[in-house]
């Protein structure tokens, strides 16, 4: 088989992006989702398009049993995983830490860390057994500068930024790459997401300023990847022409 990348989140935006990429330059995927119909859609169109092997897990990686059941049941010539992108993640509510959901707190913090973390312990003992591998962290510009009514959000992605030199220490010996790509705003399902299905509210988070695609970000996760053996890309902060930061942009007035 060809190389094998692993990617969590690959139903839309940036883990679907990344998929593409992958398969058009010759790897084979495992993608993962909680909707199986979004799935198998991008498996069948991978295949067509590029000719590549997919195979399809269903299961969310807030579940730790079915991470484990699912991962650990790979067949053998799947298990020998080259690349992990650990994308999966979302925002729920923006509220001040007084106001906020618990339950939103919850999904965030199972999701963006606690996910990534299951995937990372039973996909990591393989790499560290061949001394080969490259894990990509997906953060984001909240792990670097927290913003009004961000609160657990932001924590959860500086808790990906640390673990991600955390990792890059400790696999350091083992010969696998660690790297984090940390985007700012991306015109992606996140704020429809972020406010519950309300598309209207969400798309004025993107007015009067060109924000990043999906794509721009998985041809950054396609560039740290495709370094040469001697070269990792430890963090990347990739961000709109039009923002200076996590809370401020330049909008064009009409």
């Amino acid at each position: 088989m060809q190389s094998i990348v692993f990617i969590t989140g690959a139903t839309s935006g940036i883990g679907e992006a990344c998929a593409n990429i992958f398969a058009r330059n010759g790897f084979d995927l495992i993608i993962t989702g909680r909707r199986r119909e979004r799935l198998d859609v991008l498996a069948a169109r991978l295949r067509s398009e590029f000719n590549s092997k997919v195979l399809v897990l269903n299961f969310d990686v807030r579940d730790r049993n079915e991470t484990i059941k699912n991962i650990e049941s790979l067949p053998a010539e799947w298990q020998k995983i080259d690349v992990l992108i650990n994308n999966a993640g979302l925002s729920l509510g923006l509220n001040s830490i007084h106001e906020g959901d618990i339950d939103d707190w919850e999904t965030m913090i199972d999701t963006n860390l606690k996910g990534l973390l299951y995937v990372t312990r039973l996909i990591t003992p393989g790499m560290v057994s061949r001394t080969s591998g490259h894990i990509i962290n997906i953060g984001s510009i909240a792990g670097k500068d927290v913003y009004l009514k961000g609160n657990v959000y932001c924590a959860t992605k500086f808790a990906v930024d640390a673990l991600t030199k955390a990792m890059r220490m400790d696999l350091l010996n083992h010969g696998i790459k660690v790297t984090q790509v940390a985007p700012g705003a991306v015109n992606t399902e996140f704020s429809t997401v972020r406010f519950h299905g309300d598309t209207e509210r969400a798309n004025n988070v993107y007015k009067g300023f060109e924000p990043l695609l999906a794509e721009d970000v998985a041809d950054v996760v396609w560039f740290a990847a495709s370094r040469p053996k001697h070269v990792n890309i430890n963090d990347i902060l990739l961000m709109p022409s039009a923002q200076a930061n996590a809370s401020q942009f330049f909008r064009k007035t009409e």
